[in-house]
């Protein structure tokens, strides 16, 4: 494989944890959830970071931690679903690996993630729906777009390693 790292990206819902980390398991790297890191570095979940913070200061340590890990070396990094929204963030990982969109609908979404607090932008159907189409142009911006709609981890990642090779 000529790249060091996989960045996935893409909206809330979308899979990028679980896909990840089996993508990671089949490569033998390193699986890297930045909203995790960001929860072990802060010692304080997402949602408290934007609660008591503001979603600017978590920007600002999601900026930041991105940095740092997109140095690692055989690494696949699960991002945020706005960190790769974020121009900054989006040039790093462009340039610094390779980014694979994992493309999910928004009915698909709202069987998956519950709208119960636990992600701060997820408040209600109305501003999930526009975050959704507001943040998909951006998303397309990435190197692989995978569709994750009805399908096993285990036929993702056989579609991203496949449309990787062919890069």
């Amino acid at each position: 494989m000529l790249y060091e790292r996989i960045f996935l990206v893409g909206f809330m819902g979308a899979g990028k944890t679980r896909v990840g980390s089996e993508l990671a398991a089949r490569l033998g790297w390193r699986f890297i959830d930045m909203d995790a890191e960001i929860e072990r570095t802060e010692k304080m979940e997402v949602r408290d970071i934007f609660a008591r913070l503001g979603e600017p200061r978590f920007r600002h340590l999601e900026r930041e931690r991105f940095k740092l890990l997109s140095s690692e070396s055989q690494a696949v990094i699960a991002l945020g679903g706005g960190a790769y929204v974020d121009p900054d963030n989006r040039s790093v990982a462009d340039s610094t690996g390779i980014t694979v969109w994992l493309k999910v609908s928004f009915d698909n979404i709202v069987h998956r993630v519950t709208m119960d607090g636990t992600r701060p932008l997820f408040a209600n159907p109305e501003q999930a729906r526009h975050l959704y189409e507001d943040r998909m142009p951006l998303y397309s911006l990435a190197r692989v777009h995978v569709s994750t709609d009805h399908r096993k981890p285990d036929a993702i990642v056989d579609e991203i390693l496949e449309r990787i090779e062919q890069l």
